[in-house]
């Protein structure tokens, strides 16, 4: 993958789901991509003991802070 510069870019996806748990531990609601980076999520979450409602669509899926 490219970006607007045209430098090669990598995507660290465990780095980017890290990202995403600590926008759901601040309260917001995340989506995930691909399913490995759900998965990353998910496991993060679980380690964490962070209970979320999760909504998996075709495109993608959605980590739904529980009140």
């Amino acid at each position: 993958m490219m970006d607007v510069t045209g430098k090669e870019m990598v995507i660290n996806r465990k780095e980017m789901a890290l990202k995403k748990v600590e926008k759901i531990k601040a309260g917001y609601t995340a989506f995930a991509e691909t399913k490995e980076v759900a998965e990353f999520i998910r496991k993060q979450l679980a380690k964490e003991g962070i209970n979320v409602h999760e909504d998996v669509t075709d495109l993608g899926s959605w980590f739904i802070v529980k009140d």
